[in-house]
């Protein structure tokens, strides 16, 4: 079945204004003032297949053709006319974006941990990174020995009972007994210590208590009210005092849990 397309009515081929005796000319003013193509057209003849004969454009889309842009071709056709030589050089470069980029955070957490540091120390006017890092090692150096230190005058408790005493020499040169003990914490403990202590005629130089996650440690530095020349007998008096103490505690926790 045959079809007959007639050109359309609004553009006809003999409205095109003849331009040297060629009545096939496009006028360019009106190609730009009906479909805006602009320069596309410079005085040149164009064929139309309009009376069945062959012509540089058959279709419509042989005009499209002659307008279309070059994205028929696109980034394949680009990457197709690459050389190997190009694609490397464009690989080495995307490696260097990266590498680069890489290296910049690196530099930023570098620069984060520095800054951090500088803030923990006490005070510090060093700005370049050996300086600050050798102050950094010192404090640290500083601070495990005050740690040691609290540890040696003051021990945590442990979880096992532990009693010592013994004797030790002021700076003045007079003997003292140095009673260290450990085991669980109750609110009347210190009152009984005291309490055995007077029953020993003993004063009270100095105490130190540290309590931990229930337990207690508590070391006692006393002497006789009066010179005593017995100085062993009054060590072992006050390490049976002091252990009576102990055992009464776990004797009440024992006493309590048979009546509950």
């Amino acid at each position: 079945m045959a079809f007959q397309v007639s050109p359309s009515p609004s553009v006809m081929p003999w409205q095109f204004s003849p331009v040297a005796g060629d009545p096939h000319y496009i006028n360019q003013s009106f190609m730009t003032s009906r479909y805006g193509l602009v320069g596309l057209y410079d005085r040149r003849a164009v064929q139309f297949a309009y009376d069945g004969g062959g012509g540089p454009f058959s279709s419509s889309a042989g005009l499209y053709g002659m307008v279309g842009s070059t994205s028929g071709f696109g980034l394949q056709a680009e990457l197709q006319r690459m050389t190997a030589q190009e694609i490397m050089d464009a690989k080495a470069l995307a490696a260097s974006k990266s590498h680069s980029e890489a290296e910049r955070r690196r530099r930023e957490r570098i620069n984060t941990h520095l800054a951090r540091l500088r803030s923990l120390l006490p005070s510090t006017t060093k700005t370049d990174k050996a300086s600050l890092l050798a102050e950094v090692i010192q404090h640290v150096k500083e601070l495990k020995r005050q740690t040691s230190q609290i540890a040696e005058e003051s021990p945590v408790p442990t979880e096992s009972d532990e009693l010592t005493v013994d004797a030790a020499q002021e700076d003045d040169g007079r003997f003292v007994i140095k009673a260290s003990l450990c085991c669980e914490d109750r609110s009347d403990l210190m009152s009984d210590l005291i309490k055995a202590l007077k029953s020993l005629r003993m004063k009270t130089i100095k105490a130190d208590l540290t309590t931990l996650g229930g337990r207690v440690r508590s070391v006692l530095v006393v002497s006789p009210e009066e010179d005593n020349d017995m100085l062993q007998h009054t060590i072992v008096s006050v390490q049976e005092a002091f252990r009576a103490v102990m055992e009464r505690t776990a004797g009440d926790e024992l006493g309590n849990s048979g009546g509950a």
